[in-house]
């Protein structure tokens, strides 16, 4: 017997995502799978046109979760483009903003709020109660830093609204955004962000005002790193650690983050020079650049990461469309490796053509493009995220990642977490991805951030003892550029690429990391990650078939934080739209 599970949406996450899974009930497997984007935006369709720096204030209301990630990704590509980038105490300000908004505001949010009562006691002990037996009766490993007895007791914590991690989180998000807004003067959309700097004011004192708040939300790292490798080891021990496995040998993109100021800020005055130059900046980020295909490094380059990707849209809602903008990168390299049959699927000359249809399984179902990589005449699926950016990092490090954190006296935290402390991150020993061991690494992640945030604090406040105050530099105005932006947001790799013409964007295209990680069914029958994560997943509910809600499905799918709002974009033309509904008022 045969059981359908369609969720849609699936709750918790940023946008509209949902999941129809086929389940074989004898074994209560998933024997197949679609994910698809509900949702359709315009931001490339109607940035043609415009103003290179005009992407960077657009491109922020892609999304009012990662409004940063994609700023901070577009004044990238303008900096390529435009011919400018920031002096190296705007290069530090930039990462600083940038850590608050969005890496230690986002992940403990998705972490504590959003995925973290998926693992709840009041979730786990009404569908799963025999293991909220178990987690009862399992004592905590790391009791001494974040202060639960058991495991049980972890997850009672996390009970929404109520549990004391839960209310914790909402206090110490609200810390990170005032850290952030410190230098990009609002929140979700930042007003500071320019091509070539950043147009904030900062002294002594507003780095002081940061290093206040950064103390708290340390000693929250090591609580929340603490927590999530307990229950990661729980879940793992109990038979979980192959649930939600994207590939057997995996795919991993990280395109690294912070800057290195002295790196950066000395890349070129012309969209050739630094584009020439910026393999060698990626390899000095603070974490490394990535691209790890069947399991194995192939590349630390963000050009080859560049000339290798590409944007299909065959089971897609989009039409085809025909012509090259551009055919090499400034190196010389022919886009795609030369394939002639895909180089117009690369992002430089790819053109978003909405088709709003029907959804067919067996054609075209979703709103999310098909992003894939191209590697020595092999088309691979790639998965973005927080594992992918740690197993780079970590490949480049002895196969671990080590993080120093400060001691830090905050009152509000268990006394467990005051003292220095290091945390260390490991490649999983199922060498995969799956869908506990993607929450335990955006743990770690964030504890890792935070170290970052410590790293460029104590340069910036260096340069301000010295007086060395300057954040900017003039760009230009091209008759002809072409500019990619690379960084990692929260959820993985955010990637930006535009064309410009006579100072106007000819073309623009946006990867969020949701994008490839919602990528539906390709030409080659590949699967996207999400699709790929819930074929196999056993249903682990504890309740009559008729009644199972799909917990390990969402439990997958979320533990890849999706922004869906992010991965698909919406343009209406001349349609007219009106209000369907009564407002509640009036009933």
């Amino acid at each position: 017997m045969e059981r359908e599970l369609f969720i849609d949406p699936i709750t918790r996450i940023e946008g509209h995502l949902g999941v129809k899974a086929v389940v074989d009930e004898s074994t209560k497997k998933i024997r197949e799978a679609w994910s698809f984007g509900a949702m359709f935006r315009g931001f490339e369709v109607f940035l043609r046109g415009r103003e290179p720096p005009d992407a960077i204030h657009l491109t922020s209301r892609v999304c009012g979760v990662c409004a940063t990630a994609h700023a901070n990704a577009s004044a990238k590509a303008n900096d390529m483009a435009l011919g400018a980038v920031p002096k190296p105490f705007g290069v530090l300000i930039r990462n600083l903003a940038w850590a608050a908004l969005d890496h230690i505001y986002d992940n403990p949010t998705h972490l504590s709020i959003l995925a973290g009562p998926d693992y709840s006691g009041v979730i786990v002990s009404k569908l799963t109660p025999s293991v909220y037996d178990e987690a009862k009766r399992t004592k905590a490993e790391h009791s001494d830093v974040h202060g639960f007895s058991s495991i049980g007791d972890i997850m009672d914590a996390l009970n929404p609204l109520q549990g004391k991690i839960y209310i914790l989180a909402l206090q110490m998000q609200k810390i990170a955004r005032q850290m952030g807004v410190l230098f990009y003067g609002s929140h979700p959309h930042p007003r500071t962000l320019i091509p070539g700097g950043i147009g904030a004011t900062v002294t002594e004192e507003t780095l002081i005002e940061y290093s206040y708040r950064l103390t708290k939300l340390t000693a929250w790292a090591k609580f929340i790193a603490t927590i999530w490798e307990d229950l990661a080891n729980f879940y793992n021990s109990i038979g979980y650690e192959r649930q939600g496995i994207t590939y057997e040998k995996p795919n991993l993109i990280s395109v690294g983050t912070y800057e290195d100021p002295e790196a950066y800020s000395s890349l070129g005055e012309s969209y050739e020079e630094i584009y020439k130059n910026i393999d060698d900046a990626g390899r000095k980020r603070y974490m490394k650049p990535g691209l790890i295909l069947d399991g194995e490094l192939v590349t630390d380059k963000l050009t080859d990461m560049n000339v290798g990707t590409i944007e299909l849209v065959d089971t897609s809602f989009y039409d085809e469309w025909d012509g090259l903008i551009v055919e090499k990168d400034p190196l010389g390299n022919k886009l795609v490796w030369g394939i002639p049959e895909l180089m117009k699927y690369h992002p430089w000359n790819k053109t978003t053509i909405p088709h709003p249809q029907a959804q067919d399984w067996r054609s075209k179902y979703s709103w999310g493009a098909i992003v894939r990589f191209a590697w020595k005449g092999k088309i691979y699926p790639i998965e973005a995220g927080p594992i992918a950016r740690m197993w780079a990092h970590a490949v480049q490090n002895g196969g671990k990642v080590k993080i120093e954190l400060p001691q830090t006296n905050v009152l509000e935290m268990p006394q467990g977490t005051w003292d220095k402390m290091t945390l260390e991150w490991n490649i999983p020993k199922v060498r995969a991805s799956t869908t506990i061991e993607r929450m335990r690494a955006r743990a770690f992640n964030f504890a890792l951030y935070v170290e970052a945030a410590w790293n460029n604090l104590l340069a910036a406040l260096e340069h301000a003892k010295s007086g060395s105050l300057e954040t900017s530099r003039p760009w230009k105005k091209p008759t002809f550029s072409v500019g990619f932006g690379f960084d990692e947001a929260p959820r993985g790799a955010v990637r930006h690429w535009m064309v410009v013409e006579n100072y106007k964007i000819k073309n623009y295209q946006i990867h969020a990391p949701t994008t490839p990680n919602l990528s539906p069914k390709d030409r080659w029958g590949y699967r996207g990650p999400y699709e790929a994560s819930i074929l196999g997943v056993e249903i682990t509910e504890e309740l009559p078939s008729d009644q199972w809600t799909g917990l390990d499905i969402v439990r997958s799918i979320r533990s890849f934080d999706p922004c869906i709002a992010c991965a698909v974009h919406m343009f209406v033309g001349n349609r007219r739209i009106e209000k369907l509904f009564t407002p509640l008022a009036t009933i």
